[in-house]
């Protein structure tokens, strides 16, 4: 037994689906919405990536940099003190107070060696205004020309970079 529909079952019948040309449509603006947004997420993350690295290294450098202030602060310390224990006479020499006191230059050295300071290669050396500062020349043989023949001052390294140039003088020749 089959029923025939009635007048009011035809007004509700199942509208027609939209066609699948349509459809394809859709999905294909969908898939290219998508494609954008996954996009913008990826230079998004990429963007915060590339602060992150930026902001970590600019803070490691100011770190940096304020170590090197102290380090550079320090330095005239050590010099006085090196220039005092190089000052010891004969008769002190063998103290108690003096072997105490040439532990403090050590003691320094240790800082400055934990913290990547190390003293710039100076006497012997060809002239270098990267990390020397010649402040005398003094007359030389000719196998001395161009070399530092003296270090006034001690320079240092901090790493790699300069922390602060040898005070040298530096032969020249005579002719």
């Amino acid at each position: 037994m089959t029923t025939n529909p009635t007048p009011e079952q035809h007004d509700e019948a199942p509208q027609e689906a939209p066609a699948s040309s349509d459809l394809q449509a859709r999905i294909d603006a969908l898939e290219k919405e998508v494609a954008e947004h996954k996009d913008a997420y990826l230079r998004a993350t990429a963007d915060y990536k590339n602060l992150k690295r930026r902001y970590d290294a600019e803070r490691i450098e100011l770190i940096s940099r304020a170590g090197a202030s102290l380090l550079l602060k320090l330095l005239p310390v050590v010099d006085d003190i090196e220039r005092a224990v190089a000052s010891v006479t004969p008769d002190v020499e063998g103290t108690l107070w003096c072997k105490g006191f040439r532990l403090i230059p050590q003691k320094f050295q240790n800082l400055l060696d934990s913290e990547g300071v190390t003293a710039v290669a100076a006497v012997g050396q060809p002239f270098d205004p990267n990390i020397h500062e010649a402040i005398a020349y003094e007359p030389c043989d000719a196998d001395k020309d161009g070399h530092v023949v003296a270090e006034l001052q001690r320079g240092y390294l901090l790493r790699d970079k300069i922390l602060r140039p040898a005070m040298v003088k530096v032969g020249q020749k005579t002719t």
